[in-house]
């Protein structure tokens, strides 16, 4: 019999759960360190939450643990690596409050068009206000979505259910999956100018980063409704705060914060036309038993039925990779990356080659690790090599897997092609030296450089002057070149330039550069 150690506080439906399937739970939420190190030695699985660190020391300890599940989406409070390297399944649970969360985002978008908080407040003063809470129906509006994840489609399955029109902007989802749940895809500036009301549902990272801004703002309806139940940051709060005063945006719903808690004088908290909740979204009963329940399953069908579900660590565990190819899933994911940062239109194909004998027996893995890479900056969810061919797949993108051992230039090689609308972009990569990546072509243009860090990407014309006067901008700006490559097809056609550089670029910078005579079109990547 399996035994199993609880750890954290998590619903009774776990234990229910986990006992109905044979095995001996043991619920002890007030260990120690070291008093967990010196029990853990007797179990085979352990469930945590968020409170309970899963640090390499208790690691080290335990003898007997074929698996750790962590209630919940995020696995910071265990160290991976040491888990890994112990041969330890690391088990998560994306997705269980996907519920929760859109039902929120529906319940603030009805609180801000009923004025519901604010009449409730004037009430509960011993006022009777009627005429000053007029609301908006929802009937007949178009509530745009930033982002068609799991959160978003709930959102717009529930908005529809009210007789909303819904758009959503979203460069991963393909339109086959959007018209399945009759959601029509735009471009996110006509979503702004089409919306009565808009919400994100999208990671904060540095594309999405005050998404919602002045400049975006500009092009919305007059009296534009925002809701941003996803991550703090996504809206610009000094420019909401100023749209609200002009009367561009009429009202805001908000559960998350540029800073949480926010400041006791952030003015957005106390405006008559905002709605504000503290981080709520996945606040709820149900939402902590889902993920309970969803744990216990996970567990039961690994030890039983050998089925692994929710695996953050697992591809490092069922197929052995040799110390030279390893540096090639690396390379993989940094393609991943740099597509994803270079992709112009909505992503409808990628195709992946892996050139060379050796990298045939790891295609599946490539494959898993590039797109890891490419979605990791477009999903809100946690993207690993487990679930980033399944998110792919979810959203519909294709995905072609193609394998030559015909002669190259290098014995191994990796070429992914990421076909978006009428554009196809194709970036060759491979290892050099000592596991040194490198970017060996782009759309047949040769080059060679390493592509961590900083780089400008411009294609131009190939003429005298273009370079140097790119270059003297970059001295002006005090931007210095760390490396450089050049590649051309024919003399005096097209040229493409790689340029690394030791910082990042604003605005005004990449405008500067833009305006270049000669330049055609650049693109600033981070790796």
């Amino acid at each position: 019999m399996k035994r199993i150690l609880i750890a954290d506080s998590v619903s009774d439906k776990c234990i229910t759960e986990l006992e109905s399937k044979g095995f001996k739970v043991d619920y002890q939420t007030d260990l120690s360190p070291a008093k967990l190190k010196q029990t853990i030695k007797n179990y085979n699985a352990l469930i945590v939450r968020s409170a309970t660190k899963v640090t390499s020391e208790i690691i080290a300890a335990m003898d007997n643990i074929e698996v750790i599940g962590r209630a919940g989406t995020g696995v910071d409070n265990i160290d991976i690596e040491s888990a890994s390297r112990r041969g330890i399944l690391v088990l998560n649970t994306p997705g269980g409050n996907t519920v929760s969360a859109a039902e929120h985002t529906m319940a603030m978008i009805l609180a801000m068009c009923r004025n519901i908080p604010m009449a409730n407040s004037s009430l509960a003063a011993g006022k009777w206000e009627r005429k000053s809470f007029k609301g908006t129906e929802l009937q007949d509006k178009t509530l745009g979505l930033i982002g068609l994840g799991k959160i978003g489609r709930e959102v717009a399955k529930r908005a529809q259910a009210f007789g909303m029109r819904v758009v959503a902007y979203d460069p991963i989802v393909s339109t086959e999956i959007a018209e399945k749940i009759k959601v029509l895809l735009e471009p996110l500036e006509k979503l702004f100018s089409h919306s009565d009301i808009i919400s994100v549902h999208v990671p904060l990272n540095d594309k999405t980063r005050h998404l919602i801004s002045k400049q975006t703002l500009s092009g919305c309806k007059k009296g534009v409704k925002i809701v941003n139940c996803a991550r703090g940051g996504i809206v610009n709060e000094n420019d909401l705060l100023d749209a609200l005063a002009s009367g561009k945006v009429s009202s805001a719903a908000l559960d998350v914060f540029e800073t949480e808690p926010p400041e006791a004088d952030n003015k957005l908290l106390n405006h008559p036309a905002v709605v504000c909740t503290p981080h709520l979204g996945a606040a709820t009963e149900e939402a902590q038993e889902k993920v309970a329940v969803q744990i216990a399953k996970q567990i039961a069908d690994y030890f039983l039925n050998d089925i692994i579900s929710g695996a953050v660590n697992a591809p490092s565990l069922q197929k052995e990779i040799s110390l030279s190819l390893k540096p090639y899933l690396k390379l993989s994911e940094v393609i991943g990356i740099f597509h994803s940062q270079i992709m112009e239109g909505h992503l409808n194909t990628i195709e992946i080659t892996s050139w060379g004998n050796e990298l045939q027996s790891v295609t599946e893995l490539l494959t898993a690790s590039f797109l890891k890479g490419l979605l990791s900056k477009q999903r809100s969810e946690k993207v690993n090599l487990i679930n980033a061919q399944l998110l792919a797949k979810e959203d519909g993108i294709i995905v072609n897997q193609i394998k030559s051992n015909k002669s190259r230039a290098y014995n191994n090689l990796i070429s992914v092609s990421v076909k978006c609308d009428d554009d196809i972009k194709t970036i060759e990569g491979t290892i050099v030296g000592k596991n040194e990546i490198r970017i060996i072509s782009m759309n047949n243009f040769q080059v060679d450089f390493n592509p961590i860090g900083n780089l400008i990407i411009y294609y131009n014309e190939d003429k005298p002057g273009v370079l140097a006067n790119f270059s003297s901008v970059l001295a002006e700006e005090k931007i210095n070149i760390a490396g450089l490559s050049l590649g051309r097809i024919e003399e005096g056609k097209e040229a493409l330039t790689v340029i690394k550089i030791d910082s990042t670029l604003n605005d005004d910078i990449i405008n500067r550069l833009k305006s270049i005579e000669g330049i055609n079109s650049i693109f600033t990547v981070i790796i």
